[in-house]
């Protein structure tokens, strides 16, 4: 057991022989992992506060900016359900499950040795903290706000760049998945 650990790379678990790492070279490379997680998490974040920061101070309330004719524009509109508006209801139950997504993601951070589910990870964090942001903080009240949503393609939903980050994240996991790597960085060809 304590082999198979040792070379996976669990952290926190000394090698098979009692002694933990000697080298720099030797020791596990979980904290470079999960800077990025969070280096990535709190990029995606701020990019999703300040977009939204900026659509409430100078696009809500005016008409749509058409970016690319009438295929692509930004409006400004405020959704209290989840993707495509549906749920308006259970505004709560959304803010609980982006909380439990931010507790698991953190949980998980600690056993990640791979960069591109660091990536992934990141995306997913950043983007259920944007929407949980607003879920808390904005009106009508505490976990029950309406998420501000901006980019509206034609004939799709309106979103906003959290939306996209967790859409991004989602796909890497899947494509990595598929590939047959381990958030342990251990690739498996089943």
């Amino acid at each position: 057991m304590a082999e198979a650990e040792r070379i996976i790379g669990t952290p926190d678990i000394p090698d098979a022989a009692g002694a933990g790492p000697k080298t720099p070279d030797e020791r596990p490379r979980g904290r470079r992992r999960i800077l990025v997680l969070f280096t990535v998490a709190a990029l995606a974040y701020a990019l999703d506060l300040a977009s939204k920061m900026i659509v409430v101070a100078k696009l809500e309330h005016h008409a749509p900016i058409e970016i690319v004719g009438d295929w692509l524009k930004l409006e400004a509109i405020r959704n209290a359900g989840a993707a495509f508006g549906m749920g308006e209801a259970f505004t709560v139950i959304f803010t609980v499950i982006a909380a439990a997504v931010i507790v698991v993601i953190a949980r998980l951070a600690r056993k990640l040795y791979s960069v591109p589910w660091a990536i992934a990870l990141g995306l997913l964090l950043g983007g259920a903290l944007g929407n949980l942001t607003d879920r808390i903080f904005r009106s009508p009240g505490v976990f029950e706000g309406a998420v501000v949503d901006f980019i509206a393609p034609k004939h799709f939903a309106v979103f906003n760049l959290a939306d996209s980050a967790i859409v991004c994240g989602g796909i890497l996991i899947v494509l990595l998945s598929f590939k047959g790597l381990d958030p342990d960085g251990t690739v498996h060809k089943d």
